[in-house]
């Protein structure tokens, strides 16, 4: 069925470029009825011409023309910065030329006689060709549309990460003015361990707002950053445990991310805490690697005297609390390997993404 374009919207202006002048001028009367403003052009290059200096919504070229054919001129048509789309016309039997005019961009093609069912089929395949351009405008700009309101999610969630993480950063300065208020020991280091949970926290939200992928975060990236800030908190060079970090390149959501910086965070505290004496030196080693059942493998160990005959972590259990919860989100567990001379914590975990 043919919807009359011309007749529903503005006129249709079309270029109609062909040596033949007396279908050229059935081609303007029989479109012309239909509301169609028709241009007509001798010659390729006379074609050419006419589409840059005028404006058109839809062209027909013809193939056979004297100097350059129909599929000499197409290329140069389609370069063009705004081409209309272009429907071949072509004479019977040539499909092969058809589909020449196909690939070079023509947006259909008819066959070429003098009867009344060619002006039909030409304003068929004018109109048809016209739709499916306004078609891929329209999804075009529907795209645009999307991509413009992803770019203000993204912006805006990223946003909230920046505030987010200046919160963050805000309530660890005023745990730090309190910290040095404080004389009594036990109370410093509680504030310190806090500190230092939502220092972890803190830094998943800088590598958010810091990155442009917001639903997910580079693991080697973000616990290289937090080792470094852990090292700056357990004390000076020389003096306290060192910290290292062997971790393969590995993604996981913020959500995995937040989890398993607070267990770090936990297990490091704990390391530097019980491992090693006052002013003795050493190492802990947090390890992340693929884990031979395609989980990944967190491993956070020390070399120090182990937990002991009860086989527990020392502290006041606040601590396993959160590592308990935290590995929980993971669908995980901690579990400790006895054969290990020091402390040797392990967390296995699935990767997922987004």
């Amino acid at each position: 069925m043919t919807i009359d374009l011309a007749a529903a919207f503005a006129p249709i202006r079309l270029l109609y470029i062909d040596d033949d002048r007396g279908l050229s001028r059935l081609v303007e009367k029989e479109l012309g009825r239909h509301g169609y403003v028709v241009t007509c052009a001798p010659d390729g290059d006379a074609g050419l011409e006419a589409l840059q200096s005028g404006e058109y919504d839809v062209c027909a070229l013809d193939h056979y023309m004297p100097g350059r054919e129909g599929l000499d001129v197409l290329p140069d048509i389609m370069a063009l910065k705004a081409p209309p789309p272009v429907v071949y016309v072509t004479g019977a039997q040539e499909g092969r030329i058809a589909v020449a005019a196909l690939r070079a961009g023509a947006a259909d093609y008819v066959i070429k006689d003098v009867s009344e069912d060619f002006t039909s089929l030409l304003r068929s395949a004018l109109e048809d060709a016209l739709l499916r351009r306004r078609l891929q405008r329209e999804n075009e700009a529907a795209q645009e549309q999307v991509r413009l309101a992803r770019d203000r999610a993204e912006a805006m969630l990223r946003e909230v990460n920046h505030r987010v993480g200046n919160s963050l950063q805000l309530v660890s300065s005023f745990i730090s003015l309190q910290q040095r208020q404080l004389v009594d020991e036990g109370a410093r280091a509680a504030l310190s361990e806090a500190k230092a949970r939502i220092e972890a926290v803190a830094h998943v939200h800088r590598r958010l707002y810091t990155s442009d992928e917001m639903g997910s975060v580079a693991m080697d990236e973000y616990l290289s950053g937090l080792i470094e800030e852990l090292g700056k908190s357990v004390g000076p060079e020389g003096t306290a445990p060192r910290i290292t970090l062997d971790a393969s390149s590995m993604v996981v959501t913020t959500d995995q991310a937040v989890s398993l910086g607070v267990v770090v965070t936990e297990l490091v505290t704990n390391a530097v805490k019980y491992a090693y004496g006052p002013g003795e030196t050493g190492e802990i080693r947090v390890i992340l690697k693929p884990g031979p059942d395609g989980r990944a493998l967190l491993t956070v160990e020390d070399d120090g005297p182990g937990l002991g005959e009860d086989a527990k972590p020392k502290g006041t259990g606040l601590g396993g609390k959160i590592i308990s919860a935290m590995a929980g989100g993971l669908r995980s567990a901690v579990e400790y390997d006895h054969s290990h001379r020091g402390v040797r914590a392990k967390l296995a975990f699935d990767l997922t993404h987004g």
